[in-house]
């Protein structure tokens, strides 16, 4: 997934059904941050400005996710996911538990309420709202270290062929199982992630 991913908002609601499905079976979410659009040095054109937003106008009429579109995309916003990717990777190797939180918490200020999330001092603000400590993340968002961890799971996610967010895999024993590539509703998912659940549970 990509915190800056318009779908991958629209589908947040869906992923907090299936971890809570999955965590009663003792199975754990693992976030890995996909790079939806990353190195973009240049502001957004005005096509590619509109073309993102006629995504977003369709993520809210198919999921009823809430976005801010006055105002959205302002002259001048570099569209670059990376930061917000390293602030994912930057939680789940402080905590992992408010990993998913900060997600959260990124893609609201991002889509609802229309705040820049490329910039550290906005991403270090939503950390500290997640409960983790500011020092600490801020440390760790500019370490080289994070960097490369982020790098990493950019190149795990092309190595797989992935190729469109959000994407759901199910791993059993180092082995993948694919549950979603792109949005699906919760009464598509979660019976397939139950099926997943029971070939566990009798093998």
């Amino acid at each position: 997934m990509d915190p800056m991913c318009s779908w991958c908002w629209g589908f947040a609601p869906v992923v907090e059904a299936l971890a809570g499905q999955a965590a009663a079976a003792d199975v754990p979410l693992q976030l890995v941050a996909g790079g939806l659009r990353t190195g973009h040095g240049a502001a957004l054109d005005a096509h590619t400005k509109r073309y993102i937003l006629e995504h977003w106008q369709a993520v809210n009429q198919a999921t009823g996710q809430s976005f801010r579109f006055e105002g959205a995309l302002p002259e001048g916003f570099v569209y670059d996911t990376e930061p917000a990717c390293r602030a994912l990777v930057v939680a789940r190797s402080l905590a992992p538990e408010l990993a998913w939180p900060l997600v959260k918490l990124i893609q609201q200020a991002f889509y609802a309420e229309g705040r820049d999330v490329t910039q550290a001092s906005t991403l270090v603000a939503l950390a500290e709202q997640a409960g983790i400590p500011r020092i600490e993340f801020a440390q760790g968002f500019d370490a080289a270290s994070s960097h490369e961890a982020t790098v990493a799971d950019f190149t795990w996610v092309q190595d797989l062929g992935i190729a469109g967010f959000p994407t759901l895999l199910a791993e059993r024993n180092g082995q993948l199982a694919l549950l979603t590539n792109g949005y699906q509703p919760l009464d598509e998912l979660a019976p397939l992630l139950g099926r997943w659940l029971e070939r566990g549970t009798h093998g």
